[in-house]
């Protein structure tokens, strides 16, 4: 471990008081340059997005990356700036819950999501075995030292779930509130569009939320509903290129 389990803890400890009081605003990052931008521009975490980070690496998103060369990545983030970091680790890459958590604090990174796709069997994985596994990873994490912040993302709202209407909401209740209770400290009901739908989830999960900003949904609208964190996935990446690809066009002119 480079990052001493000390400064590593208090990291951890400032990263799960942020999730209280203000919304914590994640522009999230790809690469350690753009870490640096955003550390630099005065917020006060910095969170990765895995569909970004593996897309640099020229790989697609869905853990079909290398994990080596994601959390390589994310020690090169974590070494850019001095604010807590925030790992987007997929699924977990099929690791045990202690090599998991040794890998991310070997990175520098003291948080992490943790999505219940199921990207081997395909659909979403069953909801009491990935609430044991969130429970083993705080266990791990507690075992080791550093009380890394978990961000159970529920991906009911999306296609793999294949659920629809007003089932995406009480299925994503339902595994929020497991997952609360194996140990996470927030729920990422990813993809979630409709205010009502995130009124709901913020009403029916008895801790912090994870919402994303989108149509009617802009920071002011998650303030008032009460959402505890926003992120934002690859958007920034993908607009850094659309830039670079509108620049350099100019050139052929």
């Amino acid at each position: 471990m480079t990052v001493q389990v000390a400064t590593l803890k208090a990291r951890a400890e400032k990263l799960r008081a942020l999730h209280t009081g203000e919304l914590l605003v994640l522009p999230n990052v790809w690469d350690a340059g753009s870490a640096a931008v955003v550390a630099e521009a005065g917020f006060p975490a910095v969170a990765t997005a895995s569909a970004a980070v593996s897309a640099t690496l020229g790989h697609p998103d869905g853990e079909r990356a290398p994990w080596q060369e994601m959390f390589a990545a994310a020690g090169r983030i974590s070494r850019a700036v001095e604010v807590p970091v925030t790992v987007d680790a997929e699924a977990g890459y099929g690791m045990r819950p202690r090599e998991l958590v040794d890998r991310l604090l070997d990175t520098g990174a003291v948080g992490c999501n943790l999505e219940d796709t199921d990207h081997r069997q395909g659909g979403l994985a069953d909801a009491g075995a990935q609430a044991q596994w969130l429970a083993d990873v705080r266990a791990a994490a507690d075992d080791a030292g550093v009380p890394i912040v978990i961000n159970a993302r529920v991906d009911t709202f999306l296609p793999v779930s294949k659920l629809t209407g007003q089932a995406r909401v009480t299925e994503a209740v339902r595994r929020g509130r497991l997952y609360l209770e194996a140990g996470a400290d927030c729920v990422y009901p990813i993809g979630v569009r409709d205010r009502d739908d995130i009124a709901a989830l913020v009403s029916g999960l008895p801790g912090p939320v994870n919402g994303n900003t989108g149509e009617g949904l802009d920071l002011a609208a998650l303030r008032e509903l009460l959402v505890a964190r926003v992120s934002y996935g690859p958007r920034f990446y993908r607009a850094a290129l659309a830039d670079l690809k509108t620049a350099v066009e100019k050139l052929l002119v």
